[in-house]
């Protein structure tokens, strides 16, 4: 049986240090581009990476979304964003669309979607 993990949604980098420090299994954050939540303060790239080390010295995983459902004109920038996610090295992609599903299984083949 699996154990229920406590996934806690970050808005910035306080709050995702924040639920780590109180007891987080995990937290999924948004980038700047590809996420529902586009107009809200996300992370850039150097904070995706910072929250992403501080989270994974306390043993607690980061998940980021990029759920958005695209359209022809996202795809080659998706394919740009992955590659730059391959450096920030989170756990996980929360993926809403087939065709980013797609692009993220062939550019992040080990990440777990």
């Amino acid at each position: 049986m699996r154990k229920p993990e406590l996934l806690v949604p970050a808005s910035s980098l306080e709050v995702l240090k924040t639920a780590v420090i109180y007891g987080a299994d995990a937290v999924y954050i948004g980038g700047e581009v590809f996420g529902l939540r586009a107009k809200a303060k996300n992370f850039t790239l150097e904070e995706m990476a910072e929250g992403v080390n501080f989270a994974h010295k306390h043993g607690v995983k980061v998940y980021v979304t990029a759920n958005i459902l695209a359209h022809n004109a996202d795809l080659e920038p998706v394919k740009a964003y992955f590659n730059d996610l391959k450096k920030v090295n989170p756990d996980a992609l929360i993926i809403a669309d087939p065709a980013i599903f797609t692009i993220a299984k062939e550019i992040l083949p080990e990440m777990e979607l």
